[in-house]
Order: structure tokens, then C-alpha cells, then sequence
């Protein structure tokens, strides 16, 4: 077993930072990137509920990083705060299954009304995640809080009637770009209600923003100016930016490569190990298969531990959203392969 040097967060920060560090850290963000499986859950807190109490949010989360041994505090548990928030209608889910988008609030980008900032400021759910990380960065200062945020297509998608939205991409820029302006603006205030209650960082996931989806062109016109805006005024506010981008990278890889985030997070379809040969400069985040985690053995599991280690990727973590019926022992086996250092 490896001896640790840095606590969590300063293992973490460092490697954002582009300093070395005695291991990699091994993380789990939140939000889409979420750790609250049923067998964390199941003896312990539990959600729906601890969507909406402060308590409860900070309580699961601490209960998260104890048992799966991920390294870092990460709310919330979904993807739809930013939505419900900007007008549509959320189902909150059960214990096995995550909140969905129940109804978009318009049909038509240009249909969208603009709500005045200081919403999310306003929104009680807000509310309950800004005190939660206030919470958990005040009792375990050496543990990071990761405040995790819905990229600003995935938002809007959210917003809009999804398969309109990605239609109006191209036959209605003038609102696309206008609805993404909006989004953006409200994303920029949440980001910064969660920085100043003691969020580490900030981990954005966007995954309507892929290079499947969108292709290159609309990828560079929509996905990397709204991120990039998002990150840079993150990163005025003294925040590192983790960005996860689902799927292949490539028609896109140089696109995403160029994003303004102090950590990539790509889906497991990707190789980091040819990503970092190709592009030096990016701090690479993954990329253990969330399937290989829900049905695999725990030797599979630490297998494919050891060759992220081995490819020398600069944090791991699961390759997308977890599966609430993973197993908790095949995330042990993945978090203690990390420590044991091999």
C-alpha cells in the first residue's frame, strides 16, 4: 500500500494545477457523475428525500465518499436543478431511479422567456445545495467539496423540448445563441452561489454537447464558446473546472482538447492514453467503465484499474454516470486499486 503525502483536496488541487502528486486521486463529482448507489443507500440516508434537505444532501454525500471510497464530496445527486429552477417540471425520482426532465417548460428556442438573475439565489433546492457544501467544506476541510453543474447545452435541451432544440440549432441560431446566452448567465450565478459557500471547484457535465450529437461545426459553434465562457468566469472567481464531454471524441477531439477545463473527463469509448500523446497539455479525468462496474467481477474491476494507472491518467474516476445497481464492492475494488498505488 502506497503512503499518501497530500490530503484529498490538496492531491486534487495539485494535479488541477499541473504539480505533481505522490497518486493519482480517484474521484466521483456528482451530478451526472454520481456515487449514491442503491447499496450506499440502502442502510443509510436516502433520496429522494435528500434532494431538498440541506441535512440529509450533506449527510449522503459524507456517506458516499465513506463507503465507495471516492476521495471528494460531490452534489448534487442529478441534472435537473438548473432546469427546474429556469421553469420546467422535474420527477424527483425513487431510491433506484435518478430525477428526470418530466415536461420542458417551451416547445421553440424562441419561445423561451428570460427570468431575472438572482433565481437560483431564490430557488430553495439552490438553497439546500449551497448549505450542504457549506456543510461538508467547513467539517472536513481536507475532503473536496465538488460543486457539479449541467453544461449550458444540456440546460437549454432541458429547457426546450430536446429533439426541437437541437433542430432549432440550425434553423434558428439568432434564439439558439440568445437561449444559450440566457442559460449561461443563471449557470455563471449558481457556479458562483456554490464557490462562495466553499465549493473546491467546479465540475461541468454536458452531455448534449458530443461530437455524435452536434458534429464538429455546430461543436465549435455552440458547445466550446458557451464552456469556455462558463470555465473563464469560474476561473475569475479563483475555481478550478473539471468538463466531462460523453461519447467519442472524434470528429471533435481537438475541439474538446481545447477546452478551457483544468481536468478532461471523457467517456470510456475514448483512450486517455492516446488523448495525453496527442495533446500534452490536457490534464486528463477517467475513465473506469461504468458497465464493466455494474457487471463485472471485482477482479475485472481492478484490472482495468491498473491500466489506467499504468497509462499514467491524471485523475480516474468512472467513465459517466453510474448505474444505481452498481455494486458497492466493484467500486471498492476500484477505489482501493487506486490507493494500493500498483
Amino acid at each position: 500500500m502506497a503512503t499518501d503525502v497530500f490530503s484529498p483536496k490538496e492531491r486534487l488541487l495539485r494535479i488541477l494545477n499541473k504539480k505533481e502528486a505522490e497518486r493519482p486521486p480517484v474521484i466521483c463529482p456528482g451530478g451526472m457523475m454520481n456515487a449514491a448507489v442503491v447499496d450506499v443507500m440502502v442502510k443509510g440516508t436516502r433520496l429522494p428525500e435528500a434532494h431538498h434537505d440541506p441535512v440529509l444532501m450533506s449527510s449522503l454525500a459524507k456517506e458516499v465518499a465513506e463507503k465507495t471510497g471516492f476521495e471528494n464530496f460531490g452534489v448534487p445527486f442529478c441534472m435537473t436543478v438548473e432546469a427546474e429552477v429556469l421553469g420546467s417540471e422535474i420527477n424527483y425520482g425513487t431510491l433506484e431511479c435518478e430525477p428526470k426532465i418530466q415536461k420542458e417548460k417551451y416547445p421553440s428556442v424562441g419561445l423561451v422567456d428570460r427570468l431575472p438573475l438572482g433565481s437560483m439565489e431564490k430557488n430553495t433546492r439552490v438553497g439546500a445545495i449551497v448549505q450542504a457544501i457549506y456543510a461538508l467544506s467547513r467539517s472536513n476541510p481536507d475532503i473536496p467539496a465538488i460543486g457539479s453543474m449541467t453544461g449550458p447545452l444540456s440546460t437549454a435541451a432541458s429547457l426546450v423540448d430536446p429533439m426541437t432544440f437541437l433542430k432549432e440549432l440550425r434553423k434558428d441560431k439568432a434564439h439558439a445563441h440568445q437561449v444559450l446566452e440566457y442559460v449561461n448567465a443563471h449557470l455563471m450565478e449558481y457556479a458562483a452561489l456554490m464557490i462562495d459557500n466553499g465549493a473546491s471547484l467546479i465540475s461541468i457535465a454536458d452531455p448534449t454537447a458530443t461530437g455524435e450529437i452536434l458534429g464538429p461545426n455546430m461543436f465549435e459553434e455552440y458547445a466550446v464558446p458557451y464552456l469556455n465562457r462558463l470555465a473563464d468566469g469560474i476561473h475569475k472567481l479563483g475555481a478550478p473546472v473539471i468538463i466531462h464531454i460523453c461519447g467519442e471524441l472524434k470528429a471533435v477531439k481537438p475541439l474538446a482538447a481545447g477546452l478551457q477545463a483544468d481536468a478532461l473527463s471523457v467517456d470510456a469509448f475514448v483512450s486517455l492514453k492516446k488523448l495525453k500523446e496527442e495533446f500534452k497539455e490536457v490534464t486528463t479525468m477517467g475513465n473506469l467503465s461504468t458497465i464493466l462496474l455494474e457487471q463485472s467481477g471485482t477482479e475485472s474491476v481492478q484490472r482495468a484499474a491498473e491500466l489506467l494507472l499504468k497509462n499514467r491518467i491524471d485523475i480516474l474516476a468512472p467513465a459517466c454516470g453510474l448505474s444505481t445497481s452498481t455494486p458497492l464492492e466493484n467500486i471498492r475494488a476500484f477505489t482501493d486499486q487506486v490507493r494500493a498505488g500498483k
